[in-house]
């Protein structure tokens, strides 16, 4: 075994190490143990994810090995890796986890962590989680059944993080521009069209249709031609 933490959080290719639901399951468990000896004040962490479709088993395998060590897990769902970094500050959790692999195909994934002000773990932390992992540390800890965390959906993540992104260009108006938004068929797919079109664009929707195969492909920061095409088709 290697170092689990790269220069973006943990990524390789999904249900192959260590993108493994075994992984997964002690990432969230360590992350706990780290967590709750750092001294946080709540036991709350995020979950976000991308549309990738190994996403459903990362977020399960995290929110287990979380919920057995005594935290408590709010997911949020497809949402765009800031809106993570967001949520986790201003919902009051001790941190934020983001799956997804950015801009590579549907079958990579990655685990990325935010501390509870929003920003990137640090390098100690995510050291600590590393040992904790590699070592087989914890593999028979958990806490009384009285303790164990709980799960929830927070079905008002996107709307949190639709007004906050519409609040960071406050007093702007996008009435009269006509625009093709890629997003890509990932994490944006609802949340971007919704922004701006409550800023009062004209918005041609693309790459708004995943299936938990097709992020990426053919469309995104890959491939601007497709979406520089339909700008011209459209006349944006």
């Amino acid at each position: 075994m290697g170092t689990l933490f790269g220069t973006d959080g943990i990524r390789g290719q999904a249900n192959c190490y260590p993108i493994t639901p075994e992984v997964a399951l002690m990432v969230g468990k360590a992350m706990a143990r780290v967590f709750q000896a750092a001294g946080h004040g709540n036991k709350r962490v995020i979950i976000g994810k991308d549309t990738r479709l190994s996403g459903y088993m990362l977020e399960t395998a995290l929110t287990s090995g979380l919920v057995s060590m005594g935290m408590d897990v709010m997911l949020v769902g497809p949402v765009p890796t800031p809106a993570v970094a967001h949520l986790a500050k201003s919902m009051g959790a001790c941190a934020g986890i983001m799956l997804t692999a950015s801009h590579n195909p549907f079958d990579d994934n990655g685990i990325k962590v935010f501390d509870q002000n929003g920003f990137k773990l640090s390098d100690e932390l995510q050291e600590q989680i590393e040992e904790l992992v590699l070592s087989n540390a914890l593999s028979s800890d958990h806490v009384r059944s009285a303790d164990l965390g709980k799960a929830y959906r927070i079905e008002d993540a996107r709307g949190r993080y639709i007004e906050f992104a519409k609040s960071s260009v406050r007093n702007q108006s996008l009435r009269g521009l006509k625009l093709v938004l890629d997003c890509a068929n990932g994490a944006a797919y609802m949340i971007g069209p919704w922004i701006f079109r409550e800023l009062g664009a004209e918005v041609i929707k693309s790459g708004t249709e995943p299936d938990g195969y097709n992020i990426n492909r053919a469309c995104g920061a890959l491939h601007p031609e497709a979406v520089a095409e339909r700008v011209r088709q459209q006349g944006a």
